[in-house]
């Protein structure tokens, strides 16, 4: 299998033979010795022949690639069986984080994590709908749905690239902790607090080959 946009390999099985590919240097420092074996490549020229994998998978990356399409074309070209995706799309269910503090993250993101992208290179395609659960301890944007106060933490906040399209979150993290130390946050979202998952826009969209 071939982990496209692999970054420290924090999505690869430890069951299947994978080989990684990722364009940064910086991210490939950070893969563990137990991770995958890494190429230096970019999403839109693989450094593989047609039909070298079984699959291809690329996990929360789709949206960084500079040319998407022939990026997911290009997986279509080294994967025999399909290709796989854990990705994003606008949720009907309002996150209360970019709907009350950083309104501006839809705005920023919502194009680069365009469906249209995936149904240009692939026309079919499967979609699953992944709930993310009250403890979920993958670091992405709507991980901490339950949990306000880690968004407080720069290092959590560090590791979730939306926050890089706004100029200055600051402000709006600051009025999150007053919210949290008055309880504005936890009245306004009381809703939440019963729930043990929320489906928050998260899908996995499979491409079968030949389909």
């Amino acid at each position: 299998m071939a982990n496209i946009g692999a970054g420290a390999g924090s999505y690869e099985p430890h069951n299947r033979d994978v080989i990684a590919v990722e364009p940064s240097d910086l991210m490939i420092s950070q893969r563990p010795p137990t991770a995958a074996p890494v190429l230096r490549a970019v999403a839109e020229t693989l450094p593989f022949a047609d039909n070298s994998f079984d699959a291809a998978s690329a996990f929360l990356t789709v949206h960084h690639w500079p040319d998407k399409v022939a990026g997911l074309r290009e997986m279509a070209r080294v994967a025999r069986k399909r290709c796989v995706f854990f990705t994003w799309i606008p949720p009907e269910t309002e996150f209360w984080l970019t709907r009350d503090y950083i309104p501006q993250l839809i705005a920023n993101t919502k194009e680069s994590f365009w469906i249209g992208h995936f149904e240009e290179a692939f026309g079919n395609f499967e979609m699953r709908k992944i709930m993310v659960p009250e403890d979920c301890i993958d670091g992405f944007l709507c991980a901490y749905w339950k949990r306000p106060e880690a968004y407080l933490d720069a290092a959590v906040r560090f590791s979730i690239s939306a926050f890089a399209t706004v100029p200055d979150p600051a402000p709006a993290f600051a009025r999150l902790a007053r919210d949290l130390e008055d309880g504005s946050w936890t009245a306004k979202n009381a809703d939440l607090l019963n729930r043990t998952e929320m489906d928050y826009g998260y899908r996995i969209l499979i491409a079968e080959q030949g389909h």
